[in-house]
């Protein structure tokens, strides 16, 4: 990962774990697609949640001076998508993040950032 880049996954990821985020995922999109470098993948419990993570990722982006260029959803608050460029956020509630399974779509994209196979199992070859 690039430096800026792979600053910008981790303040995200930083700041979706400080509000309890569950299981999220980072999907390295950029070696199967242009739509993105990275796409991080989040749950929060209940519509309250899913506003807490969105509103401190972008609080801490913007204290980063990272400029978020579009967010779609808020206002619903069970599937918000932070568009940082590079990075593009989306923030599940549990039903819906079942529903879209956008793991299962982007299945080909390699796992990337401190929850990446990669980095959580020993390779015994």
């Amino acid at each position: 990962m690039p430096q800026d880049v792979e600053k910008l996954v981790n303040l995200v990821e930083e700041a979706a774990e400080e509000k309890k985020a569950n299981d999220i995922t980072i999907l390295d999109v950029g070696k199967v697609s242009v739509v993105a470098d990275y796409f991080v993948i989040a749950s929060g419990g209940s519509r309250t949640q899913v506003y807490a993570i969105a509103d401190n990722i972008m609080k801490k982006m913007k204290e980063a001076d990272y400029d978020l260029l579009h967010r779609e959803g808020y206002n619903e608050g069970v599937w918000v998508l932070l568009d940082y460029g590079d990075i593009v956020v989306h923030i599940f509630q549990p039903e819906e993040r079942s529903f879209y399974n956008l793991e299962r779509l982007w299945s080909h994209a390699p796992r990337a950032g401190n929850n990446s196979p990669d980095n959580n199992v020993d390779n015994e070859l």
